[in-house]
């Protein structure tokens, strides 16, 4: 059994909501989550067909008689049902009514922003983050990079190169068919293996539509179908308090690096450093896992990244409050370098009146102090962040 951390804010969050919802990637662990730790709740999984009949039939009955704790799973099944769900609740006027799950974000947060605002508590659950894996389980970061973080590949000992692939064309047959969006599955196909070659990258739509052969509109959609469904996000950049003139494009990242590697065929790890996107992977596995960590502690990541006009750049900004930052470099280079230092270095002060701390991530480096920026190795940095943000 592996203890999810998200599991006490949603302990916190029932007593205080009527509703709360639970999104995230289809197989990150929810139901598994739900099912250990509410099981005094009724559970109803929707994408059961009798089920979907059943409270079809008389949904305000099959309200009244389910009980005032229920869990509907994969609810965005019956986007009807989410109006009645608000005249139960509100008539109750308890909290901890209802848990609703489900792994289509772009149709069940449509509907809460539609019925539900302001009697639910939103919260996201992704596959592991680094913090949540058992001491046995956790391998070196260029394994890491290519295995993944899902649960099942850890819960049954799966090898990467027997998930990932399976895993995709689930989620490409299963969730973007039904979407009358993509009518060319193999065309969506390559537009998400285009997308893991620009992991790590700011987004340039003109230039994806055209290597996948569709509109920018459409590649606008599918990328909005991809942020939807827990496979992409998009990291914004962080322009308050500079006076300068600064790139305002965001960067593409996945949530998880296993994905990305399958969509890249790198199956090997003992090679990737070797690989021309190695520096990105790494610069994703670093990324994802501060998203993550932020996202299983019942908060939102304040992340961004930082790139003047004239190409200096820092990979990451994160905003401890509205005077206080932290940027962080991250470098995966073999060996350490100081020229690793320089982007932190020329991150200067004069320019804003925020409070900077600065730190370089580096895959294997001892922990120590260069002038003002903290070096801390790719193990170190979870429990510095964690401490840094009281997560």
């Amino acid at each position: 059994m592996y203890d999810r951390k998200l599991t006490k804010h949603l302990k916190k969050m029932i007593k205080k909501f009527p509703i709360i919802t639970l999104t995230g990637p289809r197989q990150s662990g929810k139901t598994t989550l739900l099912k250990e730790n509410f099981s005094d709740y009724a559970y109803y999984n929707l994408e059961r067909l009798d089920y979907r009949e059943l409270i079809l039939s008389d949904p305000l009955g099959f309200l009244k008689n389910a009980g005032s704790k229920v869990i509907f799973d994969e609810a965005q099944n019956i986007p009807e049902l989410f109006s009645y769900i608000q005249v139960i609740s509100d008539e109750r006027g308890q909290s901890g009514q209802y848990i609703l799950s489900g792994s289509q974000s772009f149709l069940l947060n449509e509907r809460i922003s539609q019925t539900l605002a302001g009697r639910v508590s939103i919260n996201h659950l992704f596959p592991f983050d680094i913090t949540e894996l058992p001491a046995n389980k956790k391998q070196s970061y260029l394994q890491q990079i290519i295995r993944g973080f899902y649960p099942r590949i850890y819960q049954h000992n799966i090898a990467a190169s027997e998930f990932y692939p399976s895993y995709l064309q689930t989620y490409i047959e299963r969730d973007i068919r039904t979407l009358k969006s993509v009518e060319n599955l193999n065309t969506f196909t390559r537009f998400l293996g285009l997308c893991a070659g620009r992991a790590g990258q700011i987004l340039n739509l003109s230039s994806l539509a055209s290597d996948t052969g569709i509109s920018v509109n459409t590649a606008k959609s599918w990328l909005s179908l991809l942020e939807a469904s827990f496979i992409v996000f998009l990291l914004q950049p962080y322009y308050n308090n500079f006076n300068k003139r600064l790139i305002k494009s965001p960067k593409l990242y996945f949530y998880d690096t296993g994905i990305v590697s399958s969509l890249l065929r790198i199956s090997e790890y003992t090679t990737l450093r070797t690989y021309p996107l190695y520096g990105a992977l790494y610069e994703n596995l670093v990324i994802s896992e501060i998203v993550k960590i932020f996202y299983h502690s019942g908060k939102r990541p304040p992340i961004y990244y930082w790139k003047e006009s004239n190409g200096k750049e820092v990979d990451c900004i994160l905003e401890k409050n509205f005077n206080e930052i932290i940027a962080i470099e991250i470098k995966g280079g073999e060996t350490f370098s100081k020229d690793y230092l320089k982007n932190l270095s020329g991150f200067v002060n004069e320019s804003t009146s925020l409070k900077i701390k600065k730190y370089l991530i580096h895959p294997e480096a001892k922990a120590t102090k260069i002038k003002d920026i903290t070096v801390l190795s790719w193990e170190d940095f979870p429990s510095e962040l964690i401490k840094q943000f009281s997560l």
